[in-house]
C-alpha cells in the first residue's frame, strides 16, 4: 500500500477555491487578502490538516519565519531581572506570533552587550522586537546602527521626532497630565515626582511634565525640589522616597514614574510614619498586577500591554513584507485606588 501523498497549498487551494498565490498570501499575513476569502482557506487548511514546511519556505523567500524578542534586564529583587510590565507583554507578543505563524526567539540582553548584530544576515529572524532599554540617548546609537544595516526591528518606547525606527508607545504625557488632574482634585498642591526628569529617560520625561501641565492650569508647577531620580524597581522607589523625606521639603502627594517605584516609595513613606493616603496621597504608572495588590491599593496609569504586544508584532511583520508602517502611539487611562485617597475604585 503507498504512502498517502503530502496535502499541498494546491490542494488547500483546490478546497478553498481560490488561486494557490491566494494560500499563499494567508499563509504570510498579507493584509491584501479580504476576509471572507482568509475564512475560506483557513477553514481549507484546518480541513486538510495542513502543516506549512517552514525550511521549504525560508529557502524560497530567504526568510526563517522567526521573529527575535530582545528583552533587555531590569534591576529585580529575584532573579528573573525582568521588570513585570513586560511579562503581561511578552505573553501578548508570543500570542499574536502565534496567530501570524510565526516562532518567536527570547533573548535576554544586557545593555553593554553588543545587541544590535545583524540578526537577518545570520537567518535567526527576519527582525527584532526591543522590549526596555534604560538610557535612551546611550541607547540612540544602537538603533541608528541597526538603521544602517537595513535590520528591521520595533521597540516598545517614546515616539520621539526624528528617531531612529519605528516605536509604539503610551501616550505618557496624557497619562501624567490625568495624575496631575486627579491629585489636584483631591486638593493636593505640593506633589513630589520619582523617577528621571530628563531626556535620558523620555517616558519618564513626558509623564512629569504631563503632571506639571495639570499643575500649571490651576497656577502652579512642579517643584524641582521634590523631584527624586529614581530607575523603575521597589529598591530605587525605596530609595527615592528617603531622598526625598530628608530633603524636609514638604509635599502631600507623590507621582511615582512607575508601579515599582511607587510600591518602594510607599513603604519608606510609612516606616516614616506617614499614612497612605490620609497624609501622602501616592500614584504610580503601567498598573502591573501588583498594582491592585499593594496595601493601599495603588492609583496608577493604564497601559494596554495586550494591544501594544499585537501591535508590535503586526508593525514588524509589515515591514518585513516592506510595506509602509509609521510609529503608534496608544491611549493611556487613569485607574483609580485607594492610595491617592479617592475612595473609589474605576478608570477615566
Amino acid at each position: 500500500m503507498g504512502r498517502r501523498s503530502k496535502t499541498t497549498s494546491i490542494d488547500i487551494a483546490h478546497r478553498a477555491g481560490v488561486s494557490q498565490a491566494t494560500v499563499s498570501r494567508v499563509l504570510r499575513g498579507s493584509p491584501l487578502v479580504n476576509a471572507e476569502t482568509r475564512r475560506r482557506v483557513e477553514e481549507a487548511v484546518r480541513e486538510l490538516n495542513y502543516k506549512v514546511d517552514r525550511h521549504a519556505s525560508s529557502l524560497r523567500t530567504q526568510r526563517s519565519g522567526t521573529l527575535a524578542l530582545l528583552l533587555f534586564e531590569d534591576p529585580t529583587p529575584d532573579d528573573s531581572h525582568i521588570n513585570p510590565f513586560f511579562l503581561s507583554m511578552l505573553g501578548s507578543i508570543t500570542r499574536a506570533c502565534a496567530r501570524h505563524g510565526h516562532d518567536l526567539l527570547v533573548s535576554f540582553q544586557q545593555l553593554s552587550d553588543d545587541w544590535h548584530a545583524d540578526y537577518e544576515d545570520s537567518m535567526k529572524a527576519d527582525g527584532l522586537i526591543l522590549l526596555g532599554y534604560g538610557d535612551y540617548l546611550a541607547y540612540r546609537g544602537k538603533l541608528e546602527t541597526l538603521v544602517e544595516q537595513g535590520t528591521r526591528f520595533v521597540r516598545w518606547g517614546a515616539v520621539l521626532p526624528g528617531q531612529p525606527g519605528i516605536s509604539i508607545g503610551c501616550d505618557n504625557h496624557h497619562g501624567g497630565r490625568l495624575i496631575g488632574e486627579h491629585l489636584t482634585g483631591l486638593g493636593r498642591r505640593r506633589i513630589a515626582f520619582l523617577g528621571d526628569a530628563s531626556s535620558h529617560y523620555p517616558e519618564f520625561f513626558d509623564r512629569y511634565r504631563g503632571c506639571d501641565a495639570a499643575l500649571h492650569a490651576i497656577g502652579l508647577g512642579m517643584d524641582e525640589g521634590l523631584q527624586v531620580d529614581a530607575v523603575s524597581s521597589e529598591e530605587a522607589g525605596y530609595d527615592a522616597a528617603r531622598t526625598l523625606l530628608a530633603r524636609k521639603v514638604p509635599f502631600d502627594a507623590v507621582f511615582a514614574a512607575s508601579d515599582l517605584i511607587a510600591i518602594g516609595a510607599m513603604r519608606a513613606l510609612t516606616e516614616a510614619g506617614l499614612r497612605v493616603p490620609e497624609d501622602v496621597a501616592v500614584a504610580g504608572f503601567d498598573d502591573i498586577p501588583m498594582a491592585r495588590f499593594a496595601q493601599p491599593a495603588l492609583t496608577t496609569v493604564f497601559q494596554d500591554t495586550s494591544r501594544a504586544g499585537a501591535m508590535l508584532v503586526e508593525s514588524l511583520l509589515a515591514q518585513i513584507r516592506d510595506e509602509p508602517v509609521e510609529s503608534i502611539t496608544l491611549p493611556a487611562s487613569l485607574v483609580v485606588r485607594r492610595s491617592s485617597g479617592a475612595g473609589s475604585a474605576g478608570i477615566a
